[in-house]
């Protein structure tokens, strides 16, 4: 067990991550960031995998001075087979094979479906249902061939749950990653791999800022009503999802010792979405 110093108002890990090597996907900023930052304070090694290299290395720099492990910028386009292997054989060579794989890269797009464009449909699965894919294939090869297990987790969202409008490749991507993570659990489980996805709701990260205005302008309402009304209305307390309640989870299913808690997703929403 660890028990690091966290900034104000952020939780301590209690869990440890010691001899782990952690890739994450979408990491330069936002949740991606803080997950990479909780699990190198409970000890893993950690891997910064993000379309912007420059962002990548920074975040990198910074966690490996903050926390003292070892850290690594990957530029990685996880629609790309050959960017995604190419990025985990990078790894492997430098630090070892990955022993936890965060698929977090996503984006958003919004509109009516009437209006949706099929370019704009194909753009958003790619990122989260084919980046899922590759990364975990890729992740699982390593994992397999180390022997020594591993730990998938996706990143869901209540609408992995929920549907909303306006979103219907995201919605559509979302619930396709809770059966991705089913079948990695079943298949890896002989191996000692788990698969998990965390379903959070609306964090203030800049994919939902920017959803904001966009929402706004396609309903006809203010910014301050999408908020109020659209984004929170179903939460018990009005209030957002934070980073830091999105990276305990992570580092729950990361740390977990056994094959208990496998083929799950654990809805984090303010009770936005209750089961």
């Amino acid at each position: 067990m660890t028990q690091e110093t966290a900034p104000a108002g952020q939780a301590t890990p209690v869990l440890s991550l010691e001899g782990k090597i952690a890739l994450v996907t979408g990491a330069a900023s936002g949740l991606g960031k803080r997950i990479a930052e909780l699990f190198a304070q409970a000890g893993a090694d950690i891997v910064i995998a993000d379309l912007n290299q420059a962002a990548a290395q920074a975040t990198a720099d910074a966690i490996a001075q903050a926390a003292g492990v070892k850290t690594m910028a990957v530029a990685m386009d996880v629609t790309d087979e050959a960017a995604v292997d190419g990025g985990f054989a990078q790894v492997e060579k430098a630090l070892g094979p990955v022993d936890i794989m965060v698929s977090n890269a996503g984006i958003q797009i919004v509109a009516p479906i009437q209006d949706f464009k099929f370019s704009d449909w194909k753009k958003l699965l790619a990122v989260h249902l084919d980046g899922g894919f590759l990364t975990s294939r890729a992740a699982v090869r390593q994992m397999i061939a180390s022997k020594r297990g591993g730990s998938i987790i996706f990143m869901g969202s209540v609408h992995s749950k929920e549907a909303s409008r306006l979103k219907s490749p995201y919605v559509a991507a979302k619930h396709g990653l809770e059966g991705l993570a089913k079948v990695i659990a079943k298949e890896g489980a002989a191996y000692g791999i788990r698969a998990n996805v965390i379903c959070p709701g609306f964090v203030r990260t800049p994919l939902v800022e920017k959803q904001i205005p966009e929402q706004a302008k396609e309903l006809g309402i203010t910014e301050e009503e999408v908020i109020r009304n659209v984004m929170l209305k179903d939460t018990v307390d009005g209030e957002f999802t934070t980073a830091d309640d999105v990276a305990q989870v992570a580092l729950t299913f990361a740390a977990f010792p056994s094959n208990a808690l496998n083929g799950q997703s654990l809805v984090v929403s303010h009770g936005w979405f209750m089961q």
